[in-house]
């Protein structure tokens, strides 16, 4: 009797534990079939709502509807599956800081040693042909022609290159550099070769800027920023032959900055200055009669050495300086950048600079005295 009962026992026992397995594998089933279902209709409106948005890589606001290139991806030069890391296109440079981090401030200028242009052109390997920079990690706010009158100063040229490329690097400055030489031996006239140089730069360039510079002038502190600002400005104020002071209140000498539009309004330079001197305070008169201001730097940033020389020959001391310097006024309309007439000889294009030799003419006759 007791078997028999532990039978009848044993068996409800097996018929439970198998429905409860049963009941147990209904409802995981159940459990899949509903999350399954989720998933499906979770996709379904994933699908629909991006069938109409545009792919993250094509941007059809370009003409024509047209997608961006892209290089070769990974899988294969024939490949045309696009990857998030092989998209071509170019993010806009930032602009260039106003105050370059690279720059040194007061800097060592000695004019002893050796220069040669090979030294030069192996020390600023960044230059294009013709003395061209621009900034590769950020864009420059102004195009900057620096031009130099010139003739007969190769060796003075060295230097001036020498210590001018680094600066201007710093500097972060978009230039081209300018000789401008002056054919012949007759009367040297640093203006109307300056004059020459600002149309001659604006063929090659839309320069904004101009910088006309003597080529025996380095400044000693590269915070003396090469560029032009809201009025002209005179950069080398304080030069070694000058005890490091201004001269006087009206000196515009050596090196200096127009705009293309303050260039324009004091109609360019002179061009009847021929010989030494007079020239500067001309252009000072025709910028204060314009109505603007010189702007120039601190006196201790704005400090140059200059290259000793003797002076030129046929550059002798313009004995009309003064009579001519008095009468900016009433010649400043007719003389200047709407008269200026010369001729180009050459155009050379070298590692670090762009010489263009012209025929300016000559000078006018002198009456003869008494």
């Amino acid at each position: 009797m007791s078997r028999l009962l532990l039978g009848v026992t044993l068996e409800r026992i097996c018929k439970a534990v198998l429905l409860l397995c049963l009941v147990h594998f209904l409802i995981m089933m159940i459990l899949y079939f509903d999350v399954y279902a989720q998933h499906l209709d979770f996709f379904s409106r994933f699908s629909a709502k991006n069938a109409t948005r545009a792919h993250p890589y094509y941007n059809f606001s370009r003409p024509n509807g047209t997608a961006p290139s892209y290089a070769a991806p990974a899988g294969g030069a024939g490949s045309t599956r696009p990857e998030s890391n092989q998209l071509v296109s170019e993010k806009p440079l930032p602009p260039c800081p106003e105050v370059p981090p690279a720059l040194v401030g007061r800097l060592l200028i000695e004019f002893g040693s050796t220069m040669t242009m090979e030294r030069v052109q192996r020390e600023n390997p960044d230059v294009k042909e013709g003395g061209k920079y621009i900034p590769s990690d950020c864009r420059a706010k102004q195009r900057v022609a620096i031009i130099i009158p010139f003739r007969h100063r190769d060796h003075h040229l060295k230097y001036w290159l020498y210590y001018l490329h680094p600066i201007l690097r710093r500097q972060r400055i978009s230039f081209g550099i300018y000789i401008i030489s002056q054919n012949g031996e007759d009367t040297f006239n640093r203006a109307k070769l300056l004059n020459i140089g600002f149309l001659e730069a604006l063929k090659e360039e839309p320069y904004d800027c101009f910088i006309f510079s003597d080529v025996d002038l380095v400044p000693m502190d590269d915070r003396n920023l090469y560029h032009c600002y809201d009025q002209p400005r005179h950069f080398a104020i304080a030069m070694d032959k000058f005890g490091f002071r201004l001269p006087y209140a009206g000196y515009f000498g050596g090196v200096s900055g127009l705009s293309k539009t303050q260039f324009l309004k004091i109609n360019g330079f002179p061009n009847e200055y021929w010989g030494w001197g007079g020239e500067d305070d001309d252009i000072y008169n025709r910028i204060t009669l314009n109505g603007m201001k010189v702007s120039r730097p601190d006196i201790r940033i704005g400090r140059y050495r200059m290259i000793k020389h003797e002076r030129d020959k046929h550059n002798e001391a313009n004995p009309q300086r003064f009579t001519k310097i008095q009468n900016t006024k009433m010649t400043m309309k007719r003389d200047g950048i709407n008269s200026l007439q010369y001729h180009v000889i050459n155009v050379a294009k070298h590692p670090l600079y762009t010489n263009i030799t012209v025929d300016i003419g000559k000078p006018p006759a002198r009456p003869p005295r008494g």
